[in-house]
């Protein structure tokens, strides 16, 4: 039976899609029928793939409402195609993909059901395979696939899996190996915010059987509602809320995840936000002691004063494209072609380490904080003084210009090669080169003492420009000369 719209659910690697009722002028396009097939449809890739007759496939979902729902479908199409099919309830995005390296299970694919910080009426669902998620182009064909696509019942079955316990257990052995002690977080307060979503786990199943003390921890139960704020380390109101928390219970640090775990960022004992640039400096620091002379893939945002930090601490700062897949893709293609790149790191809080097969994984993210948590406090240092020598702008700013046509990436493109036109006549300001996406301008102290980089968004008619400067008023002088330039736009709106 051929079931349309299933293309049209493409988010990047990603299936996106409204799952539930709820919101006005939103109606249901990701539903259980598309789910199904979806997964039948995936399942039947790996046995052309793997040359198997059956399958073993993992199949978890996050705390979404619409999640057990579409989990189930999942495990109906993975079953009709004859997979051996482990449901694995309530999980994370990482631990996912580590049933397929899992010395038990040893899956060949994997499913996860999420949407990550998306509103609570959404959900999706992510694919991976041994060699990791699946790429955009796999996942274009296989949706088309999907639409045509008829099923049958081959008999397979469905196994209950408690796989995030034997992930937690993996995190803890991890902590225990590099520190060499059984508790070693005893006299450390680590407080987690999981916001609702699958984190909660962390605070039981890892922080306190190392011995962490852990009250104060908030929102750990799943409630795919998300009653108390978005789940997501970039949200202003869901970082208000952590820093809070670690002000309320005098931690000695903090931990946020979004709604998958496949994202983090941290907080300092004096309430400090260690995120973004920031984050990306901590988890570089550790690297680098390992790995001297790696190159750090960040993607195309963060700032000077990170590239000076990695610079310091002996690494390389390569720029990319925005896009998690882009920025480990070209770390992977580094390493391919000789080039020693063990971190891949976004600005949203996906980090992915050579390490850990560049799986983008906040709850090893984590760990590693807390290691090095573990060595500061042996050391007689807080975690505020890890990064202390990083430098931050005096101010930053985003502007996301809206595109109103119909041919928005055509007159984006256009725009932006205008733009670099613009810039190169400017006084104070100069191309960025080399530059992977958009066009970046550094801009001199006279003319607002920072850089602006303007893009073209990868999903959506916007033209997103982010703005840093070292002089508090400096933003608003980029902003002036930005703004005039695309005044003649009539497309254009602010």
């Amino acid at each position: 039976m051929i079931l349309r719209g299933i293309v049209e659910l493409q988010n990047g690697t990603d299936v996106r899609g409204v799952a539930a009722k709820g919101v006005p002028g939103e109606e249901i396009n990701l539903d259980d029928n598309k789910t199904m097939k979806i997964v039948y449809t995936f399942a039947e890739r790996i046995k052309k793939q793997t040359g198997k007759q059956h399958i073993k496939l993992a199949i978890g979902r996050d705390s979404r409402v619409s999640g057990e729902f579409l989990a189930q479908a999942a495990c109906v199409g993975a079953v009709c195609s004859g997979a051996v099919v482990y449901d694995c309830g309530l999980a994370t995005t990482p631990a996912m993909f580590m049933t397929t390296v899992d010395p038990y299970l040893k899956c060949d694919g994997a499913v996860m059901i999420t949407a990550s910080h998306l509103p609570a009426n959404r959900n999706g669902i992510k694919f991976f395979t041994r060699r990791g998620g699946i790429e955009k182009n796999e996942l274009t064909s296989l949706l088309k696939e999907a639409e045509e696509i008829e099923t049958s019942f081959l008999g397979g079955k469905r196994i209950p899996s408690d796989f995030l316990k034997a992930y937690a257990a993996n995190i803890v052995g991890i902590i225990r190996s590099e520190t060499k002690e059984i508790k070693p977080l005893e006299g450390l307060h680590i407080v987690v915010d999981a916001g609702n979503g699958a984190g909660g786990f962390f605070v039981d199943d890892v922080l306190k059987p190392l011995g962490a003390e852990t009250k104060g921890s908030q929102f750990l139960n799943p409630d795919g509602h998300f009653p108390n704020h978005i789940p997501n380390p970039e949200n202003a109101e869901a970082m208000a809320s952590a820093v809070k928390m670690v002000h309320n219970s005098h931690a000695d640090m903090g931990i946020i995840f979004d709604t998958d775990v496949d994202r983090s960022a941290i907080i300092d004992e004096k309430g400090d936000p260690i995120n973004r640039n920031a984050f990306i400096a901590f988890i570089s620091k550790i690297v680098l002691k390992k790995y001297p002379n790696s190159t750090i893939v960040t993607d195309s945002v963060t700032s000077t004063g990170l590239t000076k930090f990695i610079e310091q601490h002996g690494g390389h700062h390569l720029r990319f494209k925005r896009g998690y897949r882009n920025v480990i893709n070209e770390a992977i293609r580094l390493n391919k072609s000789g080039e020693p790149a063990y971190l891949a790191m976004e600005t949203s809080g996906h980090g992915a380490l050579k390490d850990n097969y560049f799986l983008d994984d906040g709850a090893y993210l984590a760990t590693l904080a807390l290691i090095e948590l573990y060595h500061l406090k042996k050391e007689g240092k807080t975690l505020s003084t890890f990064v202390d020598d990083l430098e931050e702008p005096a101010e930053s700013l985003e502007v996301r210009y809206h595109i109103n046509s119909d041919h928005f990436r055509k007159l984006g493109e256009k725009i932006l090669e205008d733009f670099k036109a613009f810039a190169e006549d400017q006084e104070g300001w100069t191309l960025v080169q080399p530059n992977y996406e958009g066009v970046r301008i550094a801009c001199d102290a006279d003319h607002g003492n920072g850089w602006v980089l303007m893009r073209l968004s990868l999903h959506e008619p916007k033209m997103p420009t982010n703005i840093e400067s070292d002089t508090i008023g400096g933003c608003q002088i980029i902003l002036e000369k930005v703004d005039a330039f695309l005044k003649k736009y009539n497309e254009i709106e602010k």
